[in-house]
């Protein structure tokens, strides 16, 4: 019988249960996931207890207040607080969504909060995101002409203006690649859906002119085809949007071009 063992490291042991804030009278608790690469510890769960009647309503100004007032070692990224910048990307209640627009009530119960799964952790609630933005560069996200710049701005129709809704939105939190199975086994030659939701994006410009140069690029058994229409990307997307139909789309021109 074959035996498997987990990495090193990789086993969650129990944490540090910090004291419950005192006199508080709503308090949420929550489960938190702690690694340090330079203590070679094990990663760890600690729970913490929120005060709700001195904290704002989402998970982020929770993770904050646990920070400012329990534990000033808790590491993780934040910037915009309004669901733009995408840095507060991480895995709240079993769902891969941002802090910043996740209130608390629509969790309940004890809130779990990972880093987003199958990434190298740097450290807590941070993931190594090198491969990810590696990826978008590679398939080169400006617009490209061999046309000679116009003396005022590229223009486009109303129409086709409107195709780039839906995707244009994508603030690369790498929320949905990093729900897809097919990017978790093949992570180092699938793009993912982010990535190919922002290749679309460039596809259908009608601004851009490398549409063959560009389809080239994803012409390969593992860049584009690992995807399995799991649909977990479309579910997760805390924007709303749909990689799986972008990536759908770029199927079909690859058809179409050979019709």
């Amino acid at each position: 019988m074959a035996e498997f063992s987990l990495p090193k490291n990789s086993q969650i042991t129990p944490g540090t249960v910090w004291p419950k804030p005192a006199g508080a009278s709503r308090v949420t608790e929550f489960h938190i996931y702690r690694w340090d690469p330079d203590t070679g510890a094990n990663p760890r769960m600690d729970t913490y207890f929120v005060d709700r009647d001195d904290c704002g309503p989402m998970v982020l100004d929770a993770i904050l207040w646990i920070k400012n007032k329990v534990d000033p070692g808790l590491t993780f990224r934040r910037s915009c607080r309004e669901g733009i910048c995408g840095s507060c990307a991480m895995n709240i209640g079993g769902t891969n969504t941002l802090a910043c627009t996740k209130a608390m009530d629509e969790v309940g119960g004890v809130i779990k909060i990972y880093p987003l799964p199958h990434m190298p952790v740097v450290k807590d609630l941070v993931p190594d995101l090198t491969r990810f933005y590696a990826q978008h560069a590679s398939i080169e996200p400006w617009l490209k002409t061999e046309t000679p710049a116009p003396p005022t701005e590229w223009r486009q129709s109303r129409e086709d203006r409107e195709k780039l809704d839906g995707l244009y939105e994508c603030i690369l939190c790498a929320c949905c690649s990093t729900s897809c199975p097919s990017y978790w086994w093949n992570g180092d030659r699938y793009l993912g859906p982010a990535i190919l939701l922002q290749a679309y994006r460039w596809l259908i410009d009608s601004r851009d002119e490398a549409t063959g140069e560009r389809l080239d690029n994803l012409e390969d058994p593992f860049r584009l085809y690992r995807c399995h229409t799991i649909m977990n990307c479309s579910k997760t997307c805390p924007k709303g949007l749909n990689p799986a139909k972008a990536i759908a789309e770029i199927k079909k021109m690859m058809v179409a071009r050979q019709v």
